[in-house]
């Protein structure tokens, strides 16, 4: 798998999530780390910073993943979308602004999770609960 373009992850990202809105069922998983080249972290010292990796020689660049969610056998089947495209530290405020708006755009028509089940549950525990300290 094969790292996008920023323009490329943009206009993929948006097809996911029109291809999302249309589907009654389905989820998007958005997720950013920090891409570490195996550089040596500093050895840690007698000072008080605890977290020797956050001072490192030079900024790691972010990879950014989103995919559609699907299945193991959905993935077999050439069902799952998988997305991932690496931002260098110079480029993190345009990204994260287009990013931003992408994802708004793309979110404004998902419809909320159903939790009423979930809130009946936990208010059923909550009456059990005050009835026995009583």
């Amino acid at each position: 798998m094969g790292h996008l373009t920023h323009d490329e992850f943009f206009t993929s990202l948006t097809s996911l999530f029109t291809t999302s809105k249309s589907s009654p069922k389905g989820s998007i998983i958005l997720t950013q780390k920090r891409l570490s080249y195996n550089q040596p972290t500093p050895q840690p010292s007698e000072s008080n910073d605890t977290f020797p990796d956050l001072n490192l020689a030079s900024p790691l660049p972010l990879i950014i993943h989103a995919t559609n969610a699907k299945s193991k056998e959905d993935r077999k089947a050439g069902k799952k979308i998988r997305l991932s495209t690496v931002v260098n530290p110079d480029d993190l405020e345009g990204f994260y602004s287009r990013y931003a708006e992408v994802c708004r755009a793309g979110m404004a028509g998902l419809k909320p999770r159903d939790r009423t089940k979930r809130k009946a549950k936990a208010k059923g525990r909550k009456k059990k609960g005050a009835v026995a300290a009583a």
